[in-house]
């Protein structure tokens, strides 16, 4: 059970990355804070931090802009060997269905500002953790964080992506 909740957490994590909506973007193209998300995030192992563990091998997050929002691709790749991708579309404040997790279905966004997005995320109604994404006022830098606070398995990772060129 405990391995199987470290793995929830870290897909939890990663899914918040991607909070903006066609709400937050416009159809048409948003702001250049706003436009920060879109393109591919790599993972940091060195800079980033899971507790209880372990980390990941690898994560790559791309966001993309289509007619219909703004769509986010988490390919990550646990340090057993296994690979997990998710997807979903970016909405804000409802529930949105995610693909290729087992450990949540649905992701809900919350925008704090222009830079940050938080989220919650659950399985089959049930809360399974939160999440909290900034991106760097320079852009080039995103942290996520993410957070599960259950008896016996609490789960605190800190997760550092670098935009790639």
């Amino acid at each position: 059970m405990r391995g199987l909740s470290r793995l929830l957490l870290l897909l939890g994590a990663a899914i918040l990355v991607a909070p903006l909506s066609s709400q937050l973007l416009g159809q048409s193209g948003g702001n250049a804070a706003q436009e920060r998300l879109l393109g591919t995030w790599r993972l940091d192992l060195a800079k980033s931090k899971y507790s209880p563990g372990p980390p990941l091998r690898s994560e790559t997050r791309v966001y993309t802009r289509d007619g219909k929002g703004v769509k986010g691709v988490i390919d990550r790749v646990y340090g057993d060997g296994r690979r997990e991708v998710i997807e979903y579309r970016a909405e804000v404040d409802i529930d949105v269905p995610v693909s290729g997790s087992k450990a949540y279905d649905a992701i809900r966004f919350k925008v704090v500002d222009e830079l940050t997005t938080e989220g919650v995320l659950s399985h089959a109604g049930r809360v399974f953790g939160s999440s909290r994404r900034v991106i760097a006022q320079d852009g080039e830098t995103m942290t996520i964080t993410f957070r599960r606070e259950e008896p016996g398995d609490m789960v605190n990772n800190f997760a550092i992506y670098r935009k790639a060129r």
